[in-house]
């Protein structure tokens, strides 16, 4: 679908000349900001009327804007033959034509150097074309120049836990602008024309500033400069990192050197850890088995520091999950894995689950253009029943290549129910006549009930509303495919249950299949939870028993902080202090989701991390608090914390 938007300002009145309101025969009063306001006034002096051109200076038009996103060349005879367009074209001949003053493209570059597109882009005359559409260099260019720069300084300190910025070389970045540039002729671009940059301005108003302002658009930093900085002001850093890289070489007991992170390779084990203490489920656990990657560990809305929650589950060459996709997941892919490992992030994905009503559909679009002309499998998405209506409204515009599964389907009850009868009754809906799949539906029919809420409570559960059964004809056929999916990445299940939030909140467990050991002893798989946004009950407590990680909610750090344990009830979220307890079953806990009037690093009570492993950073950086015997405190330091023992990972990479 190719989608036009034009945005018209209104024309601004000229100035209003009062000598020539008074040669008219007006006298000075209300009558002047009649005028000005466009009525035409009766002159006090003679029987004429006086009208406001005849008073006011020429008025200044309104600029026009024009979006355009023509997603394929079969589009660009669309818009050749658009004939509300016409007026704005520079080769109009109407009265009234309009000046186009720029025209934004979100186009692809494939489609924007076609020739009929080209010769579509001249007949705006004079206007300004900015190229939009998915412009490379934009992306390597951080925006966020604090916070690139804490993770290129913390990655200098211990490039174990810090992974790289994953943005391209200056050489990789010089080299395509030089490509994307290099085509002219004929055909060329207008000369109009110029490269969208992140943050560039194109001012409408006021019209004497009318045009393009480039002050605060990024310029790209070298890593060395940013090194440089770093030693100029701290030069005590480089003993520092010396002596954290001695403190991995002693207890990995390697007479290497640890070299630098490459790429996406980010292994190494936690050395502090006595290997007696682990779980079974992590004995002979492989570093190309499981990583968790935090996409974002704020609430709310994505601030300076901290992106809001979003969690990578990469399974490597089994596939992938995401749990909650919020704004900013595709972007932090990037910089965690650059652009091509994010795009291989995007394709390997088999299944986003979300929490509640948050989502990002750029994903579904981006997964579904890598994977054109390549044989696959729609995604599916599990998700709230709202969640639903907005992907449904989405896809009237475009495609997205995916299967919606709503949480309520994936509950325990609806996994039994499954079980037990989907199995043998494969296809519900083409079985036996009309009336048997109604009797069997009916069947079939889970009416989940909660506890959940006490009675009367202002969020009570949504499931014990009447009539919010699960559909066996409409959850089995889905459920399936979910089965088929979790099969081929090595899990058992995936469950979702019910949390305190808002209506048609959950949680999840991922829990891996059963393996055998090195002593060929079968022994049962890691198991995940999480608990979206959430505060403390029982379903989740219940949940975590026998989790080797939980991750949990920890909206409000402080806890006997004034007034934010009654917030933390206000809002339906979870203090530090309750988050621990509800995981007192769990083999880890990590704490996420903080509040951003955290910025950086936000007060922890003392009385829980007393046994913590600490890694301090400059007092304007970051700390990881991890606690090798309970719990894990990750602020917004995007590096990694590995559970594992000799030659075991099990590995948690937290990106802000």
């Amino acid at each position: 679908m190719s989608v036009i938007c034009v945005c018209e300002l209104p024309a601004l009145m000229g100035k209003f000349d009062p000598k020539k309101a008074v040669a008219l025969g007006l006298k000075p009063g209300p009558k002047f900001s009649e005028l000005q306001s466009g009525k035409s006034m009766k002159s006090d002096s003679s029987d004429i009327m006086v009208h406001p051109s005849e008073v006011m200076g020429p008025s200044v038009p309104g600029p026009i804007v024009l979006l355009v996103n023509c997603p394929t060349e079969a589009h660009v005879l669309e818009l050749l033959s658009v004939e509300s367009l016409s007026s704005y074209f520079a080769d109009c001949s109407q009265e009234f034509a309009k000046t186009v003053n720029f025209v934004i493209h979100l186009t692809p570059t494939s489609v924007t150097a076609t020739p009929n597109y080209l010769k579509w882009m001249k007949r705006f005359g004079s206007a300004q074309h900015i190229m939009a559409g998915h412009e490379m260099k934009n992306v390597e260019i951080p925006i966020l120049k604090s916070s690139a720069r804490i993770a290129s300084r913390l990655n200098y300190l211990c490039p174990q836990l810090f992974p790289a910025s994953g943005f391209w070389s200056l050489q990789h970045l010089n080299n395509s602008t030089t490509k994307s540039s290099a085509s002219k002729g004929p055909d060329s671009m207008p000369s109009e024309s110029i490269s969208a940059e992140n943050l560039l301005k194109f001012t409408l108003r006021p019209h004497a500033h009318l045009g393009f302002d480039r002050t605060n658009i990024p310029s790209l930093v070298a890593p060395s400069q940013i090194m440089d900085e770093l030693l100029s002001e701290i030069p005590e850093i480089v003993d520092a990192a010396q002596h954290v890289s001695q403190f991995w070489q002693e207890h990995t007991g390697t007479k290497e050197a640890i070299s630098p992170v490459q790429e996406n390779e980010l292994m190494i084990e936690e050395p502090w850890l006595d290997e007696n203490r682990l779980p079974s489920c992590l004995e002979n656990v492989r570093k190309d088995d499981l990583e968790i990657v935090l996409l974002g560990t704020g609430s709310s809305q994505p601030s300076k520091y901290r992106n809001v929650s979003s969690i990578y589950i990469n399974l490597f060459s089994k596939g992938s999950l995401l749990l909650d996709c919020r704004e900013g997941t595709l972007g932090q892919l990037k910089r965690r894995y650059g652009v091509e490992g994010a795009d291989n992030a995007v394709r390997n994905l088999r299944c986003i689950w979300i929490s509640h009503i948050h989502a990002e559909a750029r994903i579904l679009a981006l997964r579904r253009d890598l994977l054109k002309g390549v044989s696959h499998e729609p995604l599916l998405v599990v998700g709230p029943a709202q969640l639903k209506r907005f992907l449904d409204a989405y896809q009237r515009l475009e495609d997205l290549d995916m299967q919606f599964l709503n949480c309520r389907y994936t509950t325990e009850a609806s996994w039994n129910d499954f079980e037990c009868n989907g199995e043998s009754n494969k296809d519900p809906s083409t079985q036996g006549s009309a009336d048997n799949n109604e009797n069997l539906n009916h069947k079939n029919v889970v009416h989940t009930e909660s506890n959940l809420f006490a009675k009367g409570s202002r969020m009570q559960s949504f499931w014990k509303r009447p009539g919010s059964p699960v559909d066996s004809s409409t959850a089995f056929p889905l459920l399936k495919s979910l089965k088929k999916v979790l099969s081929e990445a090595g899990l058992e299940t995936l469950v979702s249950f019910p949390v305190v939030h808002c209506p048609q909140a959950f949680g999840i467990v991922l829990k891996a299949a059963e393996r055998l050991n090195s002593v060929g002893k079968l022994i049962a798989g890691w198991k995940i939870v999480y608990s979206g946004d959430t505060r403390p009950c029982q379903e989740l407590i219940e949940a975590s028993c026998g989790a080797t990680v939980l991750i949990h909610e920890a909206s409000y750090l402080a806890t006997f902080e004034d007034g934010m344990v009654e917030e933390a009830l206000a809002k339906n979220h979870s203090t530090t202090k309750e988050a621990i307890e509800v995981g007192s079953g769990a083999y880890r806990i990590v704490l996420t989701h903080f509040s951003q009037r955290y910025p950086k690093i936000p007060v922890v009570d003392e009385a829980h991390t007393h046994k913590t492993y600490e890694m301090p950073i400059d007092e304007s950086d970051d700390v990881i608090d991890a606690d090798p015997y309970k719990f894990i405190v990750i602020y917004n330091a995007p590096g990694q914390v590995y559970l594992s023992a000799t030659e075991s990972y099990f590995r948690i990479a937290p990106l802000v």
